[in-house]
């Protein structure tokens, strides 16, 4: 288990060094293609999401996620805090990935531990996209309804992060059988 904390730790610091984001016409493209370079890795969180999760057993927040998108796939990356407050400290990660690769490189028994599919969560009504119009609001859910979430939970002694992690999991969250789970892995 820890190894797999480890594992899930050092995947976040490698996946935050990754530069791509999502323009204003809801299009994807890495930012090298559109002429402008990102100053750094921090830059391109812009699209917020406010939804609860359910951590150690128990609904939680709703959370506030700043997200970027990565590749086109989609594979979007989430940093999440409890409140907008500008010092407010790091709360969870989410990965954010294509059904159509996780289907494909994530076992059964490890995608219900582990992964929630944002069709379900999105359609249980619990997530909000905000701060932008109501068209491109909806150009996100439908691109997140495409995906799989992973939420990597820190845990904190005051205000101290005390290297604790969990695997926190979606609101509504429902394992799958394997005809299901397959069956989203197939399509395009």
């Amino acid at each position: 288990m820890k190894t797999k904390m480890v594992f899930l730790g050092l995947l976040l610091l490698c996946t935050v060094f990754t530069l791509v984001r999502m323009t204003g016409k809801g299009t994807l493209v890495a930012a090298s293609d559109e002429g402008t370079a990102m100053k750094s890795p921090a830059e391109g969180y812009t699209v917020h999401v406010l939804a609860p999760h359910v951590v150690d057993g128990k609904q939680m927040g709703p959370y506030h996620h700043y997200c970027k998108v990565l590749a086109p796939d989609p594979v979007i990356q989430c940093l999440i805090y409890e409140s907008t407050q500008p010092n407010a400290p790091l709360s969870q990660v989410e990965f954010i990935v294509a059904k159509k690769l996780t289907r494909n490189q994530v076992s059964l028994k490890d995608w219900n531990k582990n992964w929630h599919d944002h069709t379900i969560e999105i359609a249980g009504g619990r997530v909000q996209v905000l701060d932008l119009p109501s068209d491109k609001a909806k150009e996100v859910a439908d691109l997140v309804s495409t995906t799989d979430g992973l939420i990597v939970h820190f845990y904190y002694d005051g205000t101290l992060p005390n290297g604790r992690t969990s695997v926190a999991q979606a609101v509504g969250h429902k394992p799958m059988k394997e005809a299901e789970f397959k069956n989203e892995g197939a399509k395009p």
